[in-house]
């Protein structure tokens, strides 16, 4: 067996030979002794077990257990892709569709930006948010910084300009100033 002396990381994890093993939160910041074998990796405080973990095969791997990680974190776990589908139906049609395409799109990395959208509920409210992913769908533009963007410059508080785009519409209608009739070109 191996020993070390380690502190653990802000997020509750220790490193040890480029692997993660979490322990629980409440020894955030504090130095801990590890206890790697071929097959597990124990930690202990005043050789008090404090976690026990598989040991990991692979760098970059690492091994959390639910119970270790602080309240705030378990709710951030626990806000699935139905549930996120959920929250924005209560929203509006519009948060709705901008959640449904952004899970269309690779569900696990879209899960991240799905949860941020929604905490954006918090600073600006369901109807500003409404607004916000109704301009996002209207100029196909449906990322989060996007939508942060426009909430955080009050642009969805502005009438969206669709009226403008219908006034242009004439120009390709044939009603504009150089328009020829189609028929007139084809006679040879």
């Amino acid at each position: 067996a191996e020993w070390k002396r380690l502190k653990v990381h802000r997020d509750g994890h220790l490193r040890f030979e480029k692997c993660f093993y979490s322990v629980p939160f409440v020894w955030i910041g504090a130095e801990l002794w590890l206890k790697a074998t071929a097959t597990k990796v124990q930690v202990f405080r005043d050789h008090e077990l404090v976690a026990s973990h598989v040991r990991c095969q692979r760098p970059g791997q690492a091994s959390t257990v639910q119970d270790h990680l602080p309240p705030e974190a378990l709710a951030f776990l626990r806000q699935t892709p139905d549930w996120c589908r959920e929250q924005a139906k209560k929203v509006g049609p519009a948060c709705q569709a901008v959640v449904e395409r952004l899970f269309a799109d690779k569900i696990l990395d879209r899960l991240k930006s799905v949860q941020g959208l929604l905490r954006l509920r918090k600073g600006y409210g369901d109807a500003r948010l409404e607004s916000a992913c109704r301009r996002a769908l209207a100029f196909d533009h449906i990322e989060y910084r996007t939508l942060k963007t426009i909430l955080a410059n009050g642009l969805d508080q502005l009438a969206l300009q669709e009226e403008a785009f219908d006034r242009l519409a004439d120009v390709y209608t044939g009603s504009g100033r150089f328009h020829r009739d189609i028929r007139t070109l084809l006679v040879h």
